[in-house]
């Protein structure tokens, strides 16, 4: 059974930090700042995110499952990311549970940290993994 996700104290300071490491430029390469207008409030909301690069693609995945970010994502269509000193707004495109399959698995790979929150793991077949897609939300940037 996947573990749920709380933020805590704890994990606002790790996301504080990393935050501002991304900011700066350091970390993974596939790092970003995610910052998005919140759907009632237009406050700008801020959140750390891991991209998949895939077949020429790139993705993002909510690993946590819905969160805030998610629901603000789907209502504006697009999202700003940052790196450095690198800004980019990207168009964000759901992808259906077929499609999210190999994205989650490729995630849940690259990511150790996150799967305890994913039922399916790394070598888990491609229906688990898809079957996981209503509970993780993917999108394709462009």
């Amino acid at each position: 059974m996947a573990q749920s996700y709380r933020m805590t104290p704890a994990r606002r300071a790790v996301n504080a930090v990393f935050k501002f490491l991304v900011g700066l430029g350091m970390g993974p390469a596939n790092s970003r700042v995610l910052s998005v207008p919140g759907r009632r409030t237009g406050r700008e909301y801020r959140a750390p995110v891991n991209l998949v690069m895939r077949e020429g693609e790139r993705y993002l995945v909510s690993p946590y499952g819905e969160r805030g970010w998610t629901a603000n994502a789907r209502a504006a269509g697009r999202v700003t990311l940052r790196r450095g000193g690198t800004t980019e707004t990207v168009t964000l495109t759901e992808l259906g549970p077929s499609e999210a399959a190999p994205v989650l698995r490729q995630y849940a790979w690259e990511n150790a940290i996150t799967r305890p929150f994913f039922d399916a793991g790394p070598e888990s077949s491609e229906a688990e993994f898809a079957a996981e897609a209503s509970r993780h939300p993917v999108f394709r940037l462009s």
